[in-house]
């Protein structure tokens, strides 16, 4: 591959999900110079083929050695990535060094975790890049996306639905929740959001005191303060599917602070299930974005 002049070498650190292979995707598209770091034996079927470099949490000296060697000085952080059962006994010299300061941070919620990693490859002599500075289309885009239009009710239920992910957010528990007729069904934890739609759908039917009133909202949006480099929101199909099996309206998300793994085949899958998704701006959810009244 001929790498493209103004795009420098990029590692994508691969985790579950679709975000790795689309920022895969992307490279290949514009040209760009890239390698995917699989950790613990992690190796989906997309990846075959591709260049890759094999990796171990206990031994993070040999994989910068390997990065820096391939020229790597850029990376970014894609897809969804278990905290590790570590092997103490596999432990290198670089990790030894690490641990007084990994370890208690691996002990606290993701984004304390993101943040001393980042810092560590940043200690490394790499610059850490958020997946939408590779593919900037991943961005949510503002307004009402879908044919589904939103009550006067659902824009009730984001609003609450948006402060009380912030209030979540900034206790760096999760980056969302679900609020129904202004009761909130649930709020997103170390689980994840596909965890915490499973619970509204075994759950959440005899929370709704007015069977005929809001279904409820899927909110996200990212914690304050976070570092938009890493771990920023995302949604896809998936979880417009996950929604509707959790009986909601639809899917809130801040505009230009989610990212939106497919937008044409998400707004697809909405519309084909009824569904609303909206990208709105937390300074002001009002609901006065694209026409649509609050």
């Amino acid at each position: 591959m001929v790498s493209a002049p103004d795009l420098q070498p990029l590692a994508i650190v691969a985790g579950d999900g679709d975000l790795p292979r689309l920022l895969a995707e992307e490279c290949q598209r514009s040209g760009r110079d890239f390698v995917l770091v699989l950790f613990a034996g992690f190796s989906p079927g997309w990846t075959e083929g591709l260049p890759v470099i094999r990796a171990e949490f206990e031994k993070p000296a040999r994989m910068f050695r390997a990065l820096k060697k391939g020229g790597f000085h850029a990376v970014t952080f894609a897809g969804a990535m278990q905290r590790p059962q570590l092997r103490p006994l596999k432990f290198d010299w670089k990790f030894l060094r690490l641990a007084p300061t990994l370890l208690p941070a691996m002990k606290s919620g993701d984004d304390v975790t993101l943040r001393t990693i980042t810092a560590i490859f940043e200690s490394e002599g790499m610059e850490v890049l958020g997946a939408h500075d590779v593919l900037a289309t991943l961005l949510a885009p503002s307004g009402v996306q879908t044919v589904a239009k939103l009550s006067k009710a659902d824009w009730a239920d984001i609003r609450r639905g948006f402060d009380i992910a912030e209030a979540a957010g900034r206790l760096d528990v999760g980056q969302g929740a679900v609020v129904a007729q202004g009761i909130c069904l649930a709020v997103e934890s170390i689980q994840g959001t596909d965890a915490m739609l499973r619970f509204v759908a075994d759950t959440g039917a005899a929370f709704r005191p007015d069977k005929n009133g809001a279904r409820g909202v899927l909110c996200k949006l990212p914690k304050p303060g976070q570092d938009w480099r890493t771990d920023l929101p995302s949604i896809g199909p998936a979880t417009i599917e996950a929604a509707a099996k959790a009986g909601l309206a639809g899917v809130a998300v801040q505009a230009g602070g989610v990212l939106v793994l497919g937008l044409e085949q998400t707004v697809a899958k909405a519309d084909e299930l009824g569904l609303f998704l909206v990208g709105v701006g937390r300074d002001d959810p009002s609901g006065n974005t694209n026409g649509a009244t609050p």
